[in-house]
């Protein structure tokens, strides 16, 4: 115990671990507080007590590829299909504009009826409204990643999921791993703020596999990481798997605070969907963003990548004046700004 103690005040000074270390820290239950506490610290020097609320639009749940883990996969046929019209995203993008939100998240399965002439047109139009721009699109070229950049847009969101490559392509059928690096590699290239992420708890994934995830994220020097705990859905073939560990996920969020101090860390969906208060447990370990999700009732009901997703019931109205009471109950504040990455390291 005092050896894991000793590991974590190493990467609070030093913002740097080796796999074996992080390993210790992620098998040794002993220390959860401990960790968690350094991991708030860590995120108040680094990032402030500001949490950026970021208005989620999840505009087409059509998808090309057939991840095992998600409700979205192409050869899902219980889903009920839909694709909104440039006016039915601006139409949500004002009224996230209404809602004092400053950043946008562009989310969709990997559907091609979006060109990169549509996306571009998209992220144009939505720029004219102020806001900072997050895609979460998937795989691309690098000549469309650059195209959306210069269109507009600010941040892409793609995980990695598993740096696993065994792993990953036994989840991601005809996909490849080498392909994902590539285009993580590429957004940074086009000058991107880069996110990816990992889920906790896929079949066969083992503490050493998100030792390495982490170290990756440290790597690619990610300017935000999502993560959160594998969740089954019963439309998938991983629909009798069991699901991941809301701690552990925790547990890997917060080591990548410490080992990436400055960056943007959401307190995701998923944590929150295991576990009532399970965002808020992110926040209070390392995590500085909250995604509210504005798509309308209906289609937000149908972009079901894990079943039971948390604030499905709630309006967006509802579920702002919701999380903004509960952020301020833990000492904290909605930030006004972009929420860009802005590097405080010494």
């Amino acid at each position: 115990m005092t050896e894991t103690f000793e590991i974590i005040e190493k990467a609070v000074q030093s913002h740097s671990l080796t796999r074996e270390e992080i390993s210790v820290i992620l098998k040794d239950d002993s220390i959860n507080d401990f960790l968690f506490k350094a991991a708030d610290k860590v995120r108040q020097k680094y990032v402030g007590d500001e949490v950026h609320l970021r208005g989620l639009i999840e505009f087409s749940n059509i998808c090309r590829c057939n991840c095992k883990y998600c409700g979205l996969r192409k050869d899902n046929n219980l889903v009920k299909r839909y694709r909104m019209d440039i006016k039915e995203i601006l139409n949500l993008a004002q009224r996230a504009k209404q809602y004092g939100y400053r950043t946008i998240v562009l989310q969709s399965g990997e559907d091609a009826f979006f060109s990169k002439e549509k996306m571009c047109e998209i992220i144009k139009e939505i720029k004219k409204l102020d806001f900072a721009i997050t895609l979460s699109i998937g795989e691309k070229t690098f000549e469309e990643y650059k195209a959306y950049k210069a269109a507009g847009a600010d941040r892409y969101l793609l995980r990695i999921e598993t740096t696993d490559k065994n792993l990953y392509e036994k989840m991601h059928p005809s996909m490849s791993f080498d392909n994902r690096v590539r285009c993580l590699y590429d957004l940074k290239k086009a000058g991107f703020e880069t996110g990816t992420g990992c889920l906790v708890g896929l079949p066969s994934q083992t503490i050493e596999s998100l030792a390495d995830d982490i170290l990756f994220f440290k790597e690619l020097d990610a300017d935000m990481i999502g993560l959160g705990p594998f969740i089954p859905n019963p439309q998938t073939p991983l629909k009798d798997e069991t699901a991941g560990d809301l701690i552990l996920s925790i547990k890997v969020m917060a080591v990548t605070r410490l080992l990436l101090p400055d960056i943007n860390i959401p307190a995701t969906t998923a944590m929150e969907t295991l576990q009532p208060d399970g965002r808020i447990m992110a926040l209070k370990s390392g995590a500085n963003v909250v995604m509210p999700n504005v798509t309308c009732e209906d289609c937000k009901q149908k972009y079901e990548i894990y079943p039971g997703k948390a604030g499905l019931n709630n309006s967006p109205e509802e579920y702002k004046r919701v999380i903004t009471s509960k952020i301020e109950a833990i000492g904290r504040t909605i930030s006004d700004g972009y929420g860009f990455r802005t590097s405080r390291l010494n």
